[in-house]
């Protein structure tokens, strides 16, 4: 029986969300198998994890940083599963059409998957800003692949991502430069500038400050 008010039309664009993603959107076996894969990639943070962990190889000036940021993933999701418990909602159940993934618990409220992946994916963001479009872009992906995959509801992942970007946005230390990377953007700076007065044919000039006497 539908709620009255709002929270039953919330509801219902639940229902029907997940009902087109597990029904009606396409579900040929590539399509299955990637979406299968992402959750796979996404389960425990695992590919998050290795996300920091190959940053933290690649860029030894920022490694603690990496490091630091690597287990933002797993964090949220010992976070998300104590949410979990406290609500207690289970996860979605659609006749002729069982969930393609198997998980932990038959708890649902808020999506772990959708938590971890944009708790490390802000948490990394905040390392190097340049990730920040594909890190979200295959957080993103992960979270498309709950619902489809029959294992949570719509609100669930909405829920799991605010979630995650709070705690992603709020940790501490990933975000902070250190004092060697300031002194390397400073060296970096003062080359570039260099450079260009090289480049002018060292006949940069000093703007000219005002003439004594002139008012």
């Amino acid at each position: 029986m539908r709620r009255p008010g709002l929270l039953g039309a919330i509801g219902a664009a639940d229902q029907a969300v997940l009902r087109f993603l597990r029904t009606g959107a396409p579900h040929d076996a590539g399509t299955e198998t990637a979406f299968k894969a992402l959750g796979t990639a996404g389960e425990y943070a695992a590919v998050w994890i290795a996300v920091g962990l190959g940053g933290a190889v690649a860029d030894g000036i920022r490694r603690k940083r990496w490091l630091l940021a690597s287990g933002v993933g797993p964090a949220a999701v010992v976070l998300n599963y104590g949410v979990k418990v406290a609500i207690g909602r289970e996860r979605p159940l659609i006749e002729d059409h069982p969930p393609l993934a198997r998980a932990p618990s038959k708890l649902s409220f808020p999506s772990a998957h959708a938590t971890s992946s944009l708790a490390a994916a802000t948490a990394l963001g905040r390392v190097e800003p340049r990730t920040r479009r594909p890190l979200y872009a295959l957080a993103g992906a992960i979270c498309l692949s709950r619902p489809y995959l029959g294992m949570h509801y719509p609100s669930d992942v909405l829920a799991g991502a605010a979630l995650g970007t709070l705690i992603g946005g709020l940790v501490p230390g990933v975000g902070e430069r250190t004092l060697e990377e300031r002194m390397l953007d400073f060296a970096a700076d003062r080359g570039g500038r260099d450079g260009a007065i090289a480049a002018a044919g060292g006949n940069a000039q000093v703007p000219a400050g005002p003439v004594e006497g002139e008012g």
